[in-house]
């Protein structure tokens, strides 16, 4: 049963002025043509513009490309999946039947679109800075914890370099899924260690793209794990 999405609004601290839009915003397109597509091409792009903004300001001395790598990083679907599972979003989306059945609600894309509908939902309704705002504070953790000395390394560099300090074999990527059409297709990707013994799964749009969100998500279970 879909809970009630004033409940996530709560969570989110966010209101609206048009209750409408926060519904569109987590509607499935299985659920017909009226969905959160469009909502989520407006965050993609005010999600980008806001944390590249945070960045340029955040490290004064980095160059273009240290930059881009920075967002990139933070900017993607794991990242984005990540946090709409913090507030159980996939509780609240509204899904057809094949996609309920499907397990929908836990899909990294599903989830990472709401994610990105709600930031476009919130332009719509009460402008830019609201919306920044909002931004600013579900990506505040994780950019705090940006660390200077890795800031240009890629996920992937990170965990093998901290295996190779521990003296322990590489990590290993398997692909465990390829599904879509031949110009969207989805990756699914295992990354497994012997630093622990749970291994992580990320998607992605293309195999490279899903190891770089296994491995971060490995580094994520690492570090809470308090090893």
């Amino acid at each position: 049963m879909i809970k009630d999405s004033s409940e996530l609004k709560k969570k989110l601290r966010i209101s609206f002025t048009d209750p409408e839009l926060f519904t569109l915003a987590l509607t499935h397109r299985s659920m017909g043509s009226k969905n959160n597509e469009r909502l989520e091409y407006l965050g993609d792009s005010i999600l980008g513009f806001v944390i590249a903004r945070q960045l340029y300001l955040q490290f004064p001395q980095a160059g273009e490309g240290m930059l881009s790598r920075l967002r990139a990083n933070l900017v993607n679907q794991s990242t984005l999946a990540e946090l709409a599972r913090q507030f159980k979003i996939g509780d609240y989306l509204r899904l057809g039947s094949g996609e309920l059945k499907s397990g929908g609600y836990r899909r990294d894309s599903i989830l990472s679109d709401a994610m990105e509908a709600i930031m476009g939902a919130l332009l719509i309704d009460q402008g830019i800075e609201a919306c920044e705002t909002f931004i600013l504070a579900i990506f505040d953790h994780k950019l705090q914890q940006l660390d200077a000395d890795n800031w240009h390394k890629d996920a992937k560099t990170r965990l093998q370099e901290l295996m190779q300090g521990k003296q322990m074999e590489l990590p290993e990527y398997s692909l465990i899924n390829q599904s879509g059409a031949a110009h969207a297709q989805t990756f699914t990707v295992k990354c497994t260690t012997p630093y622990i013994e749970t291994s992580s799964v990320a998607e992605g749009s293309s195999r490279k793209k899903a190891e770089q969100a296994a491995a971060e998500k490995m580094l994520d279970l690492i570090q809470a794990s308090g090893l």
